[in-house]
Formats: C-alpha cells, structure tokens, sequence
C-alpha cells in the first residue's frame, strides 16, 4: 500500500501531466519523426532518422518548449477553466501556481539549452518560439480572429524547424502544411465555440464572444470550402500512394463535420465535434506512413504542373 505522501505526490505527478497535456507532446513527437521519415527525408533510412541525435535534439527541444507553453497556457486561464472544464480544473489546482511557473521557466531553459549543439540559430529559433507562446497566452488569444491564426501558426511552426533541418522546401511539404493549418483553425474555432461560457465571463474576445456563434459557424463553413483547395492539388497533382484514402475520408468527415455543426447548440454537442476534429488529425498523422516516398523527391518540379 502506498503511503499517504506518495499517493499525494502521485496525484500531482498526474496533475502536472495533465496541465502539460503529455498525450497530446506524444502525438506530436510522434508526427515529428513520421514527417521527417516519410515526408521530409523519404530519401534517407528511417533508421538513420530515428538515430539522428540532431534531430533528436530539436524534437526534444520542441516538445519541452510546447510543455511550458501548455503551463503558461493554464496559468493565465486558470479562471476561465473553472467554467468550461471544472473536473479537469480541479486536477490541475493540485500543483501550485508558483510550482507551475517554476517548471516553466525550467523547461524554457532546458528547451533552449540542449539545442545549442545542433546551431545557435536552432537555440535562437526556439528562443522565439517560446516567447511567441507566452505572448499568445498573455495577449493574443483573448482577440477575436487573430488569437485562432497565431495559435494555429504556433501548431505548425515546431515542424519548420524540422523542414530548415532536413532543407526539404518542396511544395508537397507547403500543401500539405497549408491542409493541416486548416484543419487546426477549424479545432481552435470548435474550442471556442465549446469554451463560450468561460471565454465570456473572462471577457475574452474570441470570435463567438464578439459576433456570436451563428457567425463562427459561417466562418468555419467557410474554412470547410477552402481546405478543398489543398485536398484537391493533393488528389489531382500529388501521387502520394495509399494516403489518399486519408483524404477522400477526411471530406466525408467533414462533410459531416459541417452539418452537425449547424445542428449543434449546447457544449456537448460542440464538445463532440471538437473530439470528432481531434480525431481526424491522429488519424492525419498515422496515416503518413501510407504515403509514397517519391512524392517529395519530384516534388520541385511539381509547382510547374500546378500552375
């Protein structure tokens, strides 16, 4: 039987994971190092990927920079969150806000530190992500529209670094970024849809607070009708193999997506839409390996053919 203060620091342990939000880092890691395999570097070993310690050294380096900035995230929506998630609220509120900032200001140095050996660029790069994430929590994310764009843009960025490392500047890697992008302002939209009451109490100006959830719906619907444009260059221009079936499939969700969005009012039903969009990107980032290798290695002839 476990002690009294074992249990306590367990429960804080799990706390703490769960304000750092460690399945999602995973997901992320994991997308990482598929992009670099099948889409960054198809022409190298994965092996030879997976051993990089370089590489290794910049998932690292992102994943503990996109940590704090999930801490930073929850210390300045510590508020809000008693409203929109109070179960979830109430397992953070077990560590301190005083151990919350010291663990994120230990994980901002260490994220800048340990990529020193790969470039200072690579420090400076991560340098700016970090502040950029603080600025969003502090600042940004309580403005309508341009709150959804940078947190979208902040999603992506740790994936550049990879693409500057690998020099992999094809324009599949550009599509296929500009695809997920959509599909991440859509869920940060569907978040703030399903964190109304919380967003409003706090005055946060988020696009359902400020011009209403029929408006949001509109804008989201809209979204809908240009992420056919990168679907379509992916399934007309890019043979990228058995991954397309990933793509025919993720109209249909979304197709879906659309008409039960607006049938949905209360926070269940948003809240399900928002799961229904997470989904999807696991479902994105597993299906990379179905790729076919060459679509990149082609790929700086392709622009030509687009146009």
């Amino acid at each position: 039987m476990l002690s009294r203060k074992n249990k306590i620091l367990l429960a804080k342990i799990f706390s703490l994971f769960s304000v750092v939000r460690g399945y999602n880092i995973f997901v992320i890691v994991l997308a990482q190092y598929l992009a670099s395999i099948f889409i960054f570097a198809p022409q190298m070993r994965a092996l030879d990927i997976i051993l990089d310690w370089k590489l290794f050294l910049i998932i690292f380096s992102s994943s503990l920079a996109i940590a704090s900035g999930y801490i930073i995230n929850n210390f300045y929506d510590a508020e809000k969150d008693l409203i929109n998630r109070p179960n979830k609220s109430m397992v953070d509120r077990l560590v301190s806000q005083t151990t919350k900032l010291r663990v994120y200001f230990a994980l901002n140095f260490l994220s800048v530190i340990i990529v020193l050996p790969v470039s200072i660029y690579a420090s400076l790069f991560f340098s700016g992500y970090i502040f950029l994430l603080w600025f969003y929590s502090h600042k940004l994310k309580k403005y309508p529209i341009i709150g959804n764009l940078v947190a979208s843009f902040l999603a992506i960025l740790p994936f550049f670094a990879i693409l500057v490392y690998f020099k992999a500047y094809y324009l599949p890697v550009f599509v296929h970024a500009s695809f997920l992008f959509i599909i991440i302002l859509m869920r940060e939209m569907m978040k703030d849809l399903e964190n109304l009451p919380g967003d409003f109490a706090n005055n946060y100006q988020t696009i359902p607070v400020r011009f209403g959830e029929k408006t949001t719906k509109k804008i989201m619907t809209a979204l809908f009708l240009l992420y056919v444009i990168p679907i379509n260059i992916i399934i007309l221009k890019m043979n990228v193999g058995y991954m397309i079936y990933y793509f025919y499939f993720s109209i249909i969700i979304f197709l879906f997506f659309i008409v039960k969005l607006w049938q949905s009012e209360t926070k269940e039903q948003y809240h399900r839409l928002h799961f229904l969009l997470k989904l999807l990107i696991l479902l994105g980032v597993l299906s990379i390996v179905l790729i076919k290798p060459d679509v990149l290695v082609n790929g700086k002839n392709l622009l030509e053919d687009v146009l």
